[in-house]
């Protein structure tokens, strides 16, 4: 039997392999999970104890549950406190910018107000935080 193909996901691995991605470091793994899939239409393709792959055509974000050892060091405030100095800022498409606020809202996040939304390239677009405080931004195409 011969070894991985390089560039192949190795067997027992996710069948094809994303062309984009971001790994999220959680605290509370299933309402981490929870709100990407209700707020960004991700669906489950991998989970485990410790981690879950969610993907959508083109992208996938693996949440990874942060250790207990780490974990015990850390708080997330309710309402959580957005992480604005973080070098980098995931964005994700979803079908209504309006929805996606009341859907986040709903489950511990935040989707900033209508009058934060701008427009370009075809898009409309507002940022936003996860319930952990992890900011990103989501897309609806313009109209």
């Amino acid at each position: 039997m011969r070894g991985p193909v390089p560039g192949k996901p190795a067997e027992g691995h996710l069948s094809s392999l994303a062309g984009a991605g971001v790994v999220v470091f959680a605290l509370d793994l299933e309402r981490l999970t929870r709100f990407h899939e209700e707020v960004l239409s991700l669906r489950p393709v991998e989970r485990g104890p410790h981690h879950a792959v969610l993907e959508a055509p083109g992208h996938q974000v693996v949440l990874h549950a942060i250790p207990p050892e780490i974990a015990s060091g850390l708080e997330v405030t309710r309402p959580p406190q957005r992480r604005e100095e973080a070098a980098i800022k995931p964005f994700f498409p979803v079908a209504s910018l309006a929805a996606a606020r009341a859907v986040a809202a709903s489950l511990g996040g935040v989707v900033d107000p209508s009058d934060r939304e701008w427009a370009g390239g075809g898009f409309r677009a507002c940022d936003g935080h996860d319930p952990e405080g992890n900011v990103i931004q989501l897309r609806e195409v313009a109209s």
